[in-house]
């Protein structure tokens, strides 16, 4: 198991009521030490309670034993502040940088040299959309990308599936613990990407206690899928409506938007032009007439340029690494 004493106290800190992400984003950049962080904490304005230090190593205490009771199921854990704690893509709030990532497999897959392209989509796709998303994942391969999704079924599944079968890596982003990974039939999807190179990644190391933060979860997923990846590529979607339909495919694009990741949104005029799972689509392309539209045509083409696309990059915080 790997992890440092700095992670355990930027979790630790952040069991705290009152402690968010950005709170931690702005004062637990740099490592510094339990004895200053319960000072940062008690001067915070933020934690209603008296805070002591031998609380603050209870704490720690807890949440290394239920880390180290996974082992099996997570590799360790990294955090803001360690040497090798991924940077981010886009421009970033701190209230929505991560700020520690439990993991399992090749950690370095994150990294910006990294030439991740997400691809993400419905639940429920078709036959077309099933064969058109492949036939884009086999290209994106080919071309050397790592293919970011959320394991979810349908076309997440679609897309982590044929990176594989084209022999290429692929980062799977969940919205649970790595040793109680959803959907369950998934869990061997999630070992055979583990087994041939490619990376789990949670920000969570216990169960949801509600459906209201499992749904939270879900949504938190969806901006990690957009911030450790060079652009994001809409295989196809329901747009909002009246009629209940939604999607996390909305959220994610919506999130690569706020932080000016580029978006990429799979689409054929001739074939799909009255088919309302391509809604969410044609939503993105009507609002961003230069969005870059691929299909299984023009994919050669399109890739190359997808391939050459960067974000933008916010400053990467100092490290200082201390390991146990």
């Amino acid at each position: 198991m790997n992890f440092t004493e700095n992670a355990l106290n930027v979790m630790t800190a952040r069991t705290y009521k009152g402690i968010g992400r950005a709170w931690i984003a702005k004062n637990l950049s740099t490592v510094k030490s339990d004895v200053e962080i319960v000072s940062l904490l008690s001067s915070s304005g933020k934690v209603k309670s008296a805070i002591s230090i031998e609380e603050f190593r209870r704490k720690r205490s807890v949440l290394q034993k239920i880390l180290l009771d996974s082992a099996g199921s997570v590799d360790g854990v990294i955090a803001l502040g360690d040497k090798d704690f991924p940077q981010h893509r886009g421009i970033v709030k701190n209230s929505e940088k991560p700020i520690f990532l439990f993991y399992r497999g090749d950690l370095s897959l994150l990294t910006e040299n990294s030439k991740n392209i997400a691809v993400i989509g419905l639940l429920t796709p078709d036959e077309d959309i099933e064969s058109e998303e492949k036939e884009v994942v086999a290209e994106l391969v080919r071309s050397g990308a790592v293919i970011v999704s959320g394991l979810a079924f349908g076309c997440d599944s679609i897309a982590h599936r044929q990176a594989l079968d084209c022999d290429g890596l692929t980062i799977a982003i969940l919205p649970s613990p790595l040793n109680d990974v959803i959907p369950a039939r998934n869990r061997a999807l999630a070992g055979e990407i583990v087994e041939k190179g490619g990376l789990l990644i949670s920000e969570y190391l216990t169960v949801a206690k509600s459906k209201m933060e499992m749904s939270a979860r879900y949504q938190e997923r969806d901006r990690l899928q957009a911030l450790f990846s060079n652009s994001i590529i809409l295989s196809a979607s329901y747009a909002k409506n009246n009629l209940g339909n939604d999607s996390g495919s909305r959220l994610a694009m919506g999130y690569a938007k706020d932080y000016s990741i580029p978006r990429v949104v799979i689409y054929d005029m001739e074939k799909y032009v009255e088919n309302p799972m391509f809604d969410l689509n044609r939503q993105i392309m009507r609002e961003e007439p230069d969005v870059i539209v691929i299909n299984s045509q023009n994919k050669a083409l399109v890739v190359d340029r997808i391939m050459r696309l960067r974000p933008p990059r916010a400053d990467a915080p100092s490290i200082q690494p201390r390991m146990i």
